[in-house]
């Protein structure tokens, strides 16, 4: 599929308001993208079990970190625990715990890592659990949608017309809650894929599909690999050519050569995250679709109608989904109060197999996607490895962000940090090395995406995200 295709099948095709962005590369240099995660640190106790560490990574993704570190400390990575997974090409700052004595996790000494020992705990960390993550984004390289330099009092101003259409149209600190690329593999969306044979038994074929998807601009190795084990799938030579990088696929094949009709066996080689994030991915395209078309129906996101499903928001910008109720023709006043002050929030369907579904013109919009997608007759039971079977929730259609500026910075040569810089923008790129660079700061609460907030000013194509 080309870039306009991926993006129309992960549901990325939509914009809420009118502007024509700013075009321009995120990530070109690890630095242009810093994430700080905040919360509360676990309950220090001199006596606990488990450690607890503040660990800046530059440039590693968190699940393959996790596993270094695991075998640093000689443990199970079972046994290491943080609340949320982070992109690779980025730096990023979060808290681990770690069930290892403390003077062996202070000791550990990986490439591009800094570790802070803040000391011992009796608690463990969950999916989700920090409040928010603080952002600091340069978009390098803005620029039209013919791919000329914008200058940086054009890009400024466009910044500022999309920003105040975004409030006009969607209220303050709000926008299009999309999940973002990275959820389904931002060059290779394969994880919705792995999802969908998993959802419906077909085991050999979402371990094939993991091993040898096709993906956009990988390496000529990566993808001569994965053309071989679609083309052939012989198991001897994959294991001969497979790139060193491609862990998880050897683990895959391994078991393949081991227990060579036991596709469930292999497909359990992957990570228990990795693994629920195939179904998790699945549900979120779905959710994108549904958000894609109320978008493009004219249906309101923030605004609630009768039969939406609407939720109550903590201070996190978490939604309760133990709370969740019907917009009814009675309620409906009450309930646009609410979520106008931000109290309540309209929600979209994380489908599974007790989901609330939403009635009236809402309900029949979603069905239609559902059926759109070949969705409507799963049911979301996985027999063969229950703990992957969900219950359905529900996500809202706006996410929130606060703190939010942006500046300009200077146009550096980059050239020798970033192979992509210097080999200039391609005709199905939207960047140009001379246009202006911005930065951008703001918050978000857990679960929503810095990229899909930064896509409403870029509108680059999703390769670039």
């Amino acid at each position: 599929m080309d870039a306009d295709e991926v993006a129309s099948n992960l549901g990325l095709d939509q914009w809420v308001c009118e502007g024509e962005g700013i075009g321009g590369l995120i990530k070109v240099r690890v630095e242009d993208f810093i994430v700080i995660e905040e919360g509360s640190t676990p309950a220090l106790d001199q006596k606990g079990r488990f450690t607890v560490a503040r660990i800046t990574l530059n440039n590693w993704e968190t699940n393959r970190f996790t596993n270094r570190l695991a075998k640093e400390l000689k443990i199970s990575r079972k046994r290491i625990w943080f609340s949320g997974t982070k992109d690779k090409r980025a730096v990023t700052t979060q808290l681990f715990v770690i069930d290892a004595p403390t003077n062996k996790v202070s000791n550990v000494n990986i490439k591009d890592v800094e570790l802070e020992v803040l000391g011992r705990t009796h608690q463990k960390l969950s999916m989700g659990s920090h409040s928010s993550n603080r952002f600091s984004i340069t978009v390098r390289g803005c620029a039209n949608k013919n791919g000329d330099p914008l200058s940086e009092e054009e890009a400024v101003s466009e910044v500022e017309k999309i920003h105040a259409a975004l409030v006009s149209r969607l209220g303050e600190g709000k926008f299009p809650n999309w999940v973002g690329p990275q959820r389904f593999g931002s060059t290779r969306p394969v994880t919705p894929v792995v999802g969908r044979h998993v959802v419906n038994g077909e085991w050999q074929e979402a371990v094939n599909s993991y091993i040898g998807m096709e993906g956009q601009n990988e390496m000529d190795d990566v993808a001569e690999f994965r053309r071989h084990w679609r083309e052939n799938s012989d198991l001897d030579v994959a294991l001969d050519i497979i790139p060193k990088q491609l862990g998880y696929e050897r683990d895959l094949l391994y078991s393949i050569k081991k227990k060579p009709d036991d596709w469930v066996a292999a497909f359990r080689k992957l990570p228990n995250n990795l693994q629920l994030m195939t179904i998790h991915s699945l549900q979120s395209l779905a959710f994108n679709h549904i958000l894609a078309e109320r978008i493009t129906s004219g249906m309101s996101i923030s605004s609630p109608v009768i039969g939406d499903v609407v939720g109550p928001i903590d201070n996190n910008g978490k939604i309760d989904a133990s709370k969740l109720a019907i917009v009814q023709e009675s309620t409906i006043t009450r309930i646009s109060r609410n979520c106008l002050l931000g109290r309540l929030a309209v929600t979209g369907s994380l489908v599974g197999s007790e989901s609330l579904s939403a009635t009236d013109d809402v309900g029949d919009l979603e069905k239609k996607v559902l059926k759109k997608l070949d969705l409507e007759s799963v049911s979301w039971q996985i027999e063969e490895i229950p703990r992957l079977t969900t219950k359905g929730t529900k996500r809202p259609l706006t996410g929130s962000y606060s703190e939010f500026s942006f500046s300009l910075k200077s146009i550096l040569d980059i050239s020798n940090v970033s192979q992509r810089w210097e080999n200039g923008p391609k005709d199905v790129d939207r960047w140009h090395p001379d246009g202006a660079c911005i930065n951008f700061k703001f918050n978000l609460p857990p679960g929503t995406y810095a990229t899909t907030l930064l896509r409403e000013f870029t509108r680059a194509p999703l390769h670039q995200s």
